[in-house]
């Protein structure tokens, strides 16, 4: 499972059974029902490991994200019991923007930032997948 964390939403990519690629899979309200959602996520696609994008360190405006998001993995790695994997996330939502574009017809669609989260976390895990 890849996770693109935003302070709104959080997208969400999930893999083949091979390891081959990843696919957006959906989008999730960064609010108190996330958690939830995502474990029974990671329980009904037997999730085994969790690659979660992790803001460039050349941005100084990623200081306070880079701290949400160290959270989010411990509290994941706490409540969950599964590893999760941090990843340079630099790029991703430029690549993203570039694949809905190429991929949703529709500019009302494409307008739609939930797709741009999914994408962006495909984007992460295939990064990864393809670093295997």
């Amino acid at each position: 499972m890849g996770i693109d964390f935003g302070e709104k939403r959080i997208g969400i990519a999930l893999s083949d059974p091979l390891l081959t690629f990843a696919y957006p899979f959906t989008t999730l309200q960064n609010d108190s029902s996330f958690f939830s959602k995502l474990t029974a996520i990671i329980i009904e696609k037997k999730i085994k490991k969790i690659i979660l994008g992790l803001p460039s360190s050349s941005y100084k405006s990623s200081e306070k994200l880079t701290t949400k998001v160290l959270k989010l993995k411990t509290d994941i790695e706490l409540k969950n019991k599964i590893d999760v994997i941090l990843w340079d996330e630099e790029y991703s939502s430029a690549i993203a923007k570039e694949r809905v574009v190429e991929s949703v017809t529709k500019k009302s669609k494409r307008r739609k930032k939930e797709l741009l989260d999914q994408h962006s976390a495909a984007v992460i895990l295939q990064e990864y997948l393809d670093s295997k």
